[in-house]
C-alpha cells in the first residue's frame, strides 16, 4: 500500500488496555485517529447482581490535569478512560465493557472483530480482591526468532472466558519495548507510521542531524546509526576519568544500529508492537535500505511478519486483564543509569539527553502514566502547554522534569499488596569511581520500600532484576567490574554494590517484615524459581523468588548451560563458598523443574503463570512457552 496517499485511518488505532482495575476504580487506555467524544459503559456482575455506570469524556475538553487527552500528533490522541465506581467493589466481579465513538453506537466487537471471544458481545475483565494467581514476564523483543509468549495468555483466557479462572492481573516487568535494538524493518513501520499520523516533528541539538527531517534522510538512517549516536567526546573530562581516554559511545548497546532517536519514533514503536491496526498501513517492502544490509533486512522481515500476525493475541489480552508496567533499561537504552561515569557522559550531552529523555517520555505515555493516574496528575496540571495540536512545546523543559521525576515507582493496595521498584533512576552512585556500576535503588528508596511493607503479612515486590541471581554469573561480572569492564558485561544485579546489597538483605532480615515475600524479576532472559530463608533463625521470612524472562527472548543456549554446570559445581547450596558472599545468611534453594533433576534454568520465550495458595507458602509456577509447552516448577 502507498503511505503517500493519506488512507482513511480508523478511529481506534491502539488498544484498548486495562491498565488499572481496583475496588473504586477502572482505566482504560487507547489511542484514537481523532479528538472525540469517548463513552465508556461498564456493566457490572456479582453475586446475581448487575449493574451499569456510564462515564462520558467530552471531545472539546483536554483534562490534562485528570490525565485524559494528550496529542502527540495531527492524527493521534492519547486517551485514559479513568471512571471511579460510583458503588465501591469489594469481592469477585465480572465487569463489561464498550467503548463508544462520538454517538456512533458501533460497539468495539465491530471496529475490533478480533477482540472478544467466542462471539461475546463486549471485552469482558474479572476483578478480585484477593490476588489467587497472576502472570508475570519481560523482554519482549519483536524480531527474536520466537513466536510471542502472549499468544500463550490468549489461549488462557480464551479457555477461560465465561468462568472466573482468569489471573487477576498480568504484570510486565521491564523492557516491554527494545528502543535500542530494532529491527530495520520495524524502523522502516515506524518511518510510515510517523508521517501517516503526523508525529511531532523535532529539532536535535549537537546531532550530524539537525532535525526529523535531516534524520530520515541521512544515509546512516537504517543499520548505520551508531555513528550518528553521541559518544564523550562532548565531555573531555568524563572521558578521561571514565573511558581512560579510550573513544567509546554514550550508547552502549550492541545492537545500537537502529536505535531510536526522537520522540515520534517512539511513539510510534509502541503502537506497532502493541495493536496491529497500524500495521495494514505499512509496506515492508517500500524502504531504502542499502544494498549491503538488504539480507539482514531479508532476515528480520520474517521475523516482523510473524511478530506482526500475532498482534491480534496481544492486542486481545490487553482488552481482558489488567495490565501493569515498571521499565528497564531497553524501554530506554542499554546500561541506562549503570553507572556514575555513564550518567555523567549521558546527561552532559544535549543530544544524548534527548535522545534518553524521549524515551522516557514514551515510557510516561504509554506505560507509566496507566498505572496510577493520579501520581501523574500534577505534573499535566502544571504543565499542560506541552501538548498541542501542532507540536511539543518546551520539549528540553519537558525531559528535564521527567528527568527529574522520582515517583515512577507504584503499589497496589491488593492482597497481598504489590509494589513495584523503580531500580532504574533512584540509583545508589559509587563514590570510589564513576566506572564501579550503581546500586540498584539507594538508601532513601530502599527506606520507603521497608516502611511499605513493614507489618504486612505478605507482599508482592516486583524488581526488573532478580535480587537473588545466578552466583556464579554474578562473580564474573565482579571480574570484569574490578577491572573497569562493568558496561562490557551488564554487571547489573543486587549483589554488585555493598551498600543497596546490604540494605535489601537487611530489610528481608527485620523482625516487622512480612512472613511470606514474593519477587517478581526478569530481565535475564532465561527463567529460574528460588526458595530463601534466614539461615540459623526461628520464624524467619520465606521468600521465593520468581524469574520469568523473556516474553519474547532467549539466553545463548550452550553459554547458559555451562554457567548452569558453573552454578552447580562452585555454588550449589551446600556449597563452603557461599559462605564468602553477601548472601552468606540465605539458604537459597533453587527449584528444578518437574522431569529435570540437574536443570534450574529454563532457556525458552515465555511467561508466568504463578497460583498463590491462601496462605502463600509455596507458589505455584508454571511457563507457558511460546512453543505451545508448559515448564512446572515443583
Amino acid at each position: 500500500m502507498d503511505v503517500s496517499q493519506s488512507p482513511t485511518l480508523p478511529d481506534i488505532i491502539c488498544g484498548p488496555m486495562v491498565r488499572r482495575l481496583t475496588t473504586s476504580e477502572m482505566v482504560i487506555w487507547l489511542v484514537t485517529s481523532k479528538p472525540c467524544k469517548l463513552t465508556l459503559n461498564v456493566t457490572f456482575r456479582n453475586t446475581g447482581e448487575e449493574y451499569e455506570q456510564t462515564l462520558v469524556s467530552s471531545q472539546s475538553d483536554d483534562h490534562l490535569s485528570d490525565c485524559q487527552q494528550i496529542q502527540i500528533g495531527e492524527h493521534a490522541f492519547v486517551r485514559l478512560l479513568h471512571i471511579n465506581f460510583e458503588r465501591p467493589i469489594k469481592q469477585l466481579c465480572e465487569l463489561e465493557y464498550d467503548v463508544l465513538i462520538d454517538d456512533d453506537k458501533t460497539p468495539l466487537k465491530e471496529r475490533l472483530h478480533h477482540l472478544v471471544y467466542n462471539d461475546e458481545a463486549r471485552p469482558k475483565v474479572v476483578f478480585k480482591d484477593h490476588i489467587d494467581s497472576l502472570l508475570h514476564g519481560s523482554c519482549r523483543k519483536p524480531h527474536f526468532s520466537s513466536k510471542d509468549a502472549l499468544v500463550r495468555v490468549d489461549e488462557l483466557i480464551a479457555s477461560h472466558s465465561d468462568d472466573y479462572a482468569r489471573p487477576a492481573l498480568m504484570m510486565m516487568a521491564g523492557d516491554q519495548i527494545y528502543a535500542d535494538d530494532v529491527a530495520g524493518p520495524l524502523l522502516v513501520a515506524i518511518h510510515q507510521i510517523i508521517p501517516l499520523l503526523g508525529l511531532f516533528p523535532e529539532e536535535l541539538e549537537g546531532a550530524l542531524v539537525n532535525n526529523t527531517d535531516e534524520l530520515m534522510a541521512h544515509p546512516f538512517n537504517y543499520y548505520q546509526r551508531a555513528e550518528l549516536l553521541p559518544d564523550e567526546d562532548y565531555n573531555e573530562v568524563v572521558e578521561k576519568r571514565f573511558f581512560k581516554g579510550k573513544r567509546k559511545p554514550i550508547f552502549t548497546s550492541a545492537h545500537a544500529k537502529n536505535h531510536l532517536i526522537t520522540s515520534a519514533e517512539v511513539f510510534a514503536m509502541y503502537m506497532l508492537t502493541w495493536s496491529p491496526v497500524l500495521w495494514r498501513f505499512v509496506d515492508l517492502d517500500k524502504h531504502n535500505v542499502p544494498e549491503k544490509y538488504q539480507e539482514l533486512y531479508a532476515k528480520e522481515k520474517q521475523h516482523i511478519e510473524e511478530f506482526r500476525d500475532d498482534l491480534p493475541h496481544a492486542q486481545r489480552v490487553f482488552a481482558h486483564l489488567p495490565v501493569y508496567m515498571i521499565f528497564d533499561d531497553h524501554d530506554v537504552t542499554d546500561d541506562w543509569n549503570l553507572t556514575r561515569g555513564w550518567e555523567e557522559a549521558a546527561y552532559n550531552n544535549p543530544y544524548s539527553r534527548r535522545i534518553i529523555g524521549n524515551a522516557l517520555l514514551g515510557y510516561l505515555i504509554f506505560q507509566g502514566l496507566g498505572n496510577n493516574p493520579k501520581c501523574f496528575a500534577p505534573l499535566f496540571r502544571d504543565h499542560a502547554n506541552w501538548f498541542t495540536e501542532t507540536s511539543l512545546q518546551g520539549h528540553d523543559e519537558l525531559i528535564s522534569t521527567l528527568l527529574d521525576w522520582d515517583d515512577w515507582q507504584f503499589e497496589l493496595d491488593t492482597t497481598p499488596k504489590l509494589i513495584a521498584l523503580d531500580t532504574r533512576t533512584h540509583r545508589w552512585r559509587s563514590e570510589d569511581s564513576m566506572s564501579q556500576p550503581s546500586g540498584l535503588m539507594d538508601w532513601e528508596s530502599l527506606n520507603h520500600l521497608q516502611q511499605t511493607i513493614i507489618n504486612e503479612p505478605k507482599v508482592i515486590i516486583v524488581s526488573a532484576a532478580p535480587i537473588f541471581g545466578v552466583k556464579v554469573i554474578e562473580v564474573i561480572q565482579r571480574i570484569f567490574t574490578f577491572f573497569g569492564g562493568a558496561l562490557v558485561v551488564d554487571a547489573e544485579n543486587w549483589m554488585a554494590h555493598k551498600g543497596t546489597a546490604s540494605v535489601i538483605l537487611s530489610i528481608f532480615q527485620h523482625k516487622k517484615s512480612p512472613n511470606d515475600i514474593i519477587i517478581l524479576s526478569g530481565d535475564v532472559h532465561y527463567s529460574f524459581v528460588y526458595d530463601v530463608k534466614l539461615r540459623f533463625k526461628q520464624g524467619a521470612p520465606r521468600i521465593q523468588q520468581i524469574t520469568c524472562s523473556g516474553i519474547k527472548n532467549s539466553f545463548p543456549e550452550k553459554l547458559l548451560r555451562i554457567m548452569e554446570k558453573l552454578n552447580r559445581w562452585f555454588y550449589g547450596r551446600m556449597s563452603v563458598l557461599n559462605w564468602f558472599t553477601r548472601r552468606r545468611k540465605m539458604s537459597i534453594r533453587a527449584r528444578h523443574p518437574k522431569g529435570h533433576k540437574l536443570q534450574t534454568l529454563v532457556n525458552k520465550s515465555a511467561i508466568g503463570l504463578i497460583q498463590l495458595t491462601p496462605d502463600t507458602s509455596k507458589a505455584e509456577v508454571k511457563l507457558l512457552c511460546h512453543d505451545g509447552t508448559d515448564v512446572d516448577f515443583s
